[in-house]
């Protein structure tokens, strides 16, 4: 699980320090991201408890790196704390079934994160030898 966690938060941060030029489908994408980390810091907090910021800090992070329009990063907070909000209300104790949703988040955020990679990654140019 700490190894999901600690590969989720790589790849949220892709690109430390450049801010990314998104469209309209890697925004969307980042703004699930989003949600998907304010579900994380609700499932961590409610196992490690309030003090634990692991997962706010990380949102904090890629709003630095992001440099977003006022409006998108609008709709990044906001779907951080409507993440938080709704797993927070699900799962306000740690449970074994709270480990699972966490568990189910990292996966998502995986997944999420990977795809927002491949979109943000220009496909590679072949050169023919000899050519030029």
């Amino acid at each position: 699980m700490r190894f999901a966690c600690v590969i989720l938060a790589g790849l949220v941060l892709l690109a430390p320090g450049v801010p990314q030029a998104r469209d309209a489908q890697q925004q969307g994408i980042l703004i699930e991201l989003a949600g998907v980390l304010g579900e994380s810091h609700a499932l961590r907090q409610a196992c490690a408890g309030r003090e634990d910021q692991y997962w706010r800090a990380r949102m904090m992070r890629l709003l630095e790196v992001e440099q977003a329009p006022a409006a998108v990063e609008r709709a990044l907070t906001s779907a951080f704390n409507n993440g938080y909000e709704s797993r927070r209300r699900s799962y306000p104790v740690c449970t074994p079934t709270a480990r699972r949703a966490e568990a189910a988040a990292a996966a998502r955020g995986r997944s999420l994160a990977r795809r927002l990679s491949q979109e943000a990654t220009p496909a590679p140019t072949s050169s023919l030898p000899g050519a030029g």
